[in-house]
């Protein structure tokens, strides 16, 4: 912010005390604890040096470069993601919006023709041309065409197949498979959820029984899981919850047991969030975790509870963005997990997303900023239960509740226009 600079919570002479201590019983993960927090230290004392009024930038213009360059061209690296190239559309552009770096109007033109080419004729997105329709690859393009935000784009969506094949990959518990012949976990029927809100195809009967799977995936750790039964885990807790805010029914949730859990695993030391308990920091955690928070923080607000801040979420919102700001930022663009990782579009997208969600709280409405560092590292909002800008939900959603829900051919029973509690709820969620 202009004037002063905001101190460093890693800077001052306590900080050191919030380290790892294994209470003399060494293990496999404290050893590999206290080897993160020593490279954190390394980082820290070496931003000491050079900078005498410390104010962690943001690297706008490497990122920018990065991010461009890989929307035109990937090296051999990226090989592996060859079924995965909706996502690296999302994650390219959702990062471009975070900086508020427009699309050239060819090149968002050349993204739809290429993901129109990974839409599967019986429905939904494939991971490439050719491959066969999966549901996380149909959530990356339905975003992705939804920050472009064109009648092109919103025309590539086949609203009809896209509800048929939401339909192939439901279960009869409630639960959704990943793919036709897939495994069956969260991720999934937040993918659904999030693309047939989106698009107005949200049906009473495609979700039904979809709660109370998801319910059930909670766990006594307070967090969920990606079936019922297992481990808590923070990406399966974001999808789990997020589905349900879409769905209006986070309430049922043990809202309180949540929060316990996803606060827990903010990092003492480091200042940014692990995936599960006992695990390391890693900078994607940055959204999934500290994204329930303001899903959270509406819940209890609806529930009437009285403590909540009208200024903060219920993290330390500082000491996240000093990991990403000091930790997280490879000098010649894209972010990454933590210090001596490699950058990725992955890191660089879910990174630059918890940082927005760490400067910006509440909604239009209702809306506060907590900068760390210079005016230029401010970001775009994101929208915390899709992970796109505000303003392109509430587009999407006007644009596609104009059109008829699709004849919902595969069930019978009620009208073809009956559909769940409008999700134009969640384009508030950070109320």
């Amino acid at each position: 912010m202009d004037g002063l600079p905001t101190p460093l919570r890693c800077f001052r002479d306590g900080h050191s005390a919030e380290s790892f201590v294994d209470d003399g019983v060494e293990t496999v993960t404290s050893v590999e604890q206290k080897k993160v927090e020593r490279s954190i230290e390394e980082v820290i004392t070496v931003y000491k040096q050079i900078h005498s009024l410390p104010q962690p930038t943001l690297l706008r213009e490497q990122h920018y470069q990065y991010l461009k360059k890989g929307l035109r061209h990937l090296s051999d690296a990226y090989e592996c993601l060859d079924a995965s190239r909706p996502w690296l559309c999302f994650w390219i552009l959702h990062s471009l919006e975070l900086l508020e770096e427009p699309i050239p109007a060819a090149v968002a033109s050349e993204v739809c023709q290429f993901l129109a080419r990974c839409q599967s004729p019986t429905g939904g997105f494939a991971g490439g041309p050719g491959q066969h329709a999966h549901l996380a690859p149909t959530y990356a393009a339905v975003n992705a065409l939804c920050i472009i935000g064109t009648e092109e784009a919103y025309d590539v969506i086949d609203r009809e197949k896209l509800l048929d094949f939401l339909w192939s990959v439901k279960q009869p518990d409630g639960s959704f498979v990943m793919h036709v012949g897939g495994e069956v976990d969260v991720r999934s029927a937040y993918c659904a959820a999030s693309v047939a809100s989106l698009t107005n195809i949200l049906t009473p009967k495609l979700f039904e029984d979809t709660t109370s799977w998801i319910l059930r995936c909670q766990n006594w750790e307070g967090g969920l899981s990606g079936v019922p039964g297992l481990e808590a885990h923070g990406g399966y807790s974001f999808c789990g919850t997020a589905a349900l805010v879409i769905l209006g029914k986070e309430h049922m949730l043990d809202l309180k047991a949540l929060l316990r859990w996803v606060v827990s695993r903010q990092m003492r030391f480091e200042g940014g969030f692990q995936g599960r308990c006992n695990k390391l920091v890693d900078g994607c955690y940055s959204f999934w975790q500290a994204g329930l928070l303001p899903l959270l923080h509406r819940a209890l607000f609806k529930e009437g509870e009285s403590e909540l801040s009208c200024q903060r979420w219920m993290f330390d919102q500082q000491a996240l963005q000093e990991y990403i700001l000091l930790c997280c930022q490879n000098p010649n663009g894209g972010l990454l997990d933590k210090p001596g990782k490699s950058r990725d579009f992955y890191h660089t997208c879910y990174c630059l997303s918890g940082l927005s969600l760490a400067q910006n709280f509440g909604n239009v409405d209702l809306h506060r900023e907590m900068i760390l560092g210079k005016e230029e590292n401010r970001l775009a909002p994101t929208h915390p239960v899709y992970n796109i800008c505000p303003e392109k939900v509430a587009q999407a959603l006007q644009h596609f509740h104009r059109l008829p829900v699709p004849d919902d051919k595969t069930q019978a029973g009620g009208p073809a226009g009956d559909r769940l509690p409008d999700p134009d709820a969640a384009s508030n969620a950070q109320s």
